[in-house]
């Protein structure tokens, strides 16, 4: 069991549990009583952590190593998945996965980042930093879904679009910038939702849809706090003060009108209980689904684009007549 920095106490508490477990299986005393009343010491104080959690906290939950990625929530989520690889210019990004599922009875095209589970497969993954043929891939299964009428799903976990001389020389902005053009326009429905980290065009992406939704504990911005940090103080040590500014938790981008809702997730994070976890992701994945299937393409076109429309806030200021 991995632990952030604000979960000491917690750490304190399972490693006090741990040896009067050992004492148990020993059986020479009786400390029955003893767990029980350390196991609701941990529940309270987890409930006392994660009440007033900070912009900053929510960041670190999101990139916390146990946490569940877009292949476990398939794999919870669907009775079958046929992965599709491969933009049909490049090459296979592993960086971003996607194929045919089956939901409940109904098919669907599920895309998403791909971090991977451990250090070889990150490396592998590139972290979830996509490539522009990673785009393109989604952007591919996209226009199969809508040739066959089935929804789109995307699941979006990743600290940037990758930023290397040669994502920039193959068209990373292009990719990107055609990506939120066509899913505009697409005549099927589209569900989004961040799964974890929520960062710049890398996550806008494969972001614009009819729906879209964050889990309690992630993060969706412009700009990473560290990154704000080291260009507006020259260094990274003030990422809490910049993670609060940025207001980029779920809870504020919601309030800003930007996402559509927030899904809830077990005390303690996604990882905390990742299979009620993916329970709820579906749940609500399934419930957005109906809502919009019941429209038309047209209206969900018309919705779609006036909704993205909307966002954001301006003042016209009227200049002052040349005298």
């Amino acid at each position: 069991m991995v632990f952030l920095e604000f979960e000491k106490p917690l750490e304190k508490l399972y490693e006090q549990l741990e040896k009067i477990k050992q004492v148990e299986e020993e059986g020479i005393v009786d400390v029955s009583d003893t767990i029980k009343e350390l196991e609701n010491k941990i529940k309270n104080t987890r409930k006392e952590i994660y009440a007033s959690l900070t912009g900053w906290q929510r960041v670190q939950l999101s990139r916390h190593p146990e946490r569940p990625y877009t292949l476990y929530y398939i794999n919870q989520m669907c009775r079958k998945f046929v992965e599709l690889h491969g933009d049909r210019y490049f090459k296979d990004d592993t960086a971003i996965v996607g194929g045919l599922a089956n939901l409940d009875g109904q098919s669907v095209v599920i895309i998403g980042h791909q971090k991977g589970v451990n250090t070889k497969m990150r490396q592998y993954r590139n972290f979830g930093m996509a490539n522009p043929e990673g785009y393109r891939k989604a952007l591919r299964l996209m226009k199969l879904a809508e040739r066959f009428d089935f929804p789109v799903i995307t699941l979006i976990d990743t600290p940037g679009a990758f930023p290397g001389l040669e994502a920039e020389e193959r068209g990373q902005a292009e990719a990107i910038a055609r990506n939120l053009f066509e899913m505009a326009q697409l005549k099927v429905p589209i569900v989004c939702v961040i799964i974890g980290e929520g960062a710049s065009g890398g996550a806008i992406g494969i972001g614009l849809g009819d729906r879209v939704y964050m889990l309690e504990n992630t993060w969706y911005s412009v700009i990473s706090p560290e990154s704000c940090s080291s260009i507006l103080w020259h260094s990274w040590d003030y990422k809490e003060r910049a993670a609060d500014a940025l207001k980029l938790t779920a809870e504020d981008m919601f309030n800003a009108g930007l996402i559509d809702g927030i899904i809830k997730e077990p005390t303690g994070g996604a990882h905390a209980i990742p299979d009620e976890m993916a329970k709820l992701l579906k749940r609500q994945i399934k419930k957005a689904l109906a809502e919009v299937q019941e429209m038309t393409p047209d209206e969900r076109i018309d919705a779609r684009i006036n909704k993205y429309a909307a966002m954001g806030v301006y003042e016209r200021i009227t200049p002052n007549p040349v005298e």
